[in-house]
């Protein structure tokens, strides 16, 4: 099997209003909120199969903290997830494969990113569902495919009505385990990365 290329694209919004619901804006807060990114980039950057990773933020300062190798795609205002993709993905073109994350995956491990992505190979559009089954972790378009995305709630059901097929992803796989409220943060400890260990 010829070897895919995948471009990632990952919407991050500034630190200090991201991660809204893990507690009142504080500093502590922001830096939570940094690290979960930097943690779930780290992972993408690291898994088989990916050869562009783009961030896409209007944080100039958490951009300058991005590990070498990562592309940023500049906002002038942060917009919403998806006009922010539908940005990444004018960049990147229809020629590759590309898939978006949300950048609070911290559990995230390399490999389940792997074979997520050698799944979704075999289906023009895929998607996975988050932990409750209602949102969106994972989002891919074959090669030649526009790209579409409609994030926001139940963005799962809406991309299965957008033609995309779910894959299969265990219950427990950091792909699945967003980081939205404190239980969840704590549900996830044993297989957080050491960013967001340190400053949780």
């Amino acid at each position: 099997m010829i070897p895919v290329s995948w471009t990632v694209m990952i919407p991050v919004k500034p630190p200090l209003v991201g991660k809204s619901r893990l507690g009142p804006a504080t500093p502590e807060r922001a830096a939570l909120a940094a690290a979960i990114a930097l943690d779930t980039i780290g992972a993408v950057a690291r898994a088989r199969g990916v050869g562009r990773v783009m961030v896409v933020t209007a944080d100039a300062s958490f951009a300058q903290r991005l590990p070498g190798g990562v592309e940023v795609v500049a906002e002038p205002r942060p917009a919403g997830i998806d006009a922010a993709l539908s940005r990444a993905a004018a960049r990147a073109g229809d020629a590759t494969p590309r898939a978006a994350l949300p950048a609070d995956l911290a559990a995230l491990q390399p490999e389940e990113l792997a074979a997520a992505l050698e799944d979704a190979v075999a289906w023009s559009r895929a998607v996975v569902p988050d932990a409750e089954g209602r949102g969106t972790t994972l989002l891919t378009a074959g090669a030649g495919v526009p790209w579409r995305s409609a994030y926001g709630p139940e963005s799962f059901s809406r991309h299965v009505t957008l033609g995309c097929h779910a894959l299969t992803i265990a219950e427990g796989s950091g792909l699945r385990c967003d980081l939205d409220t404190p239980a969840q943060l704590v549900a996830a400890r044993g297989g957080l990365d050491a960013r967001t260990l340190l400053a949780s």
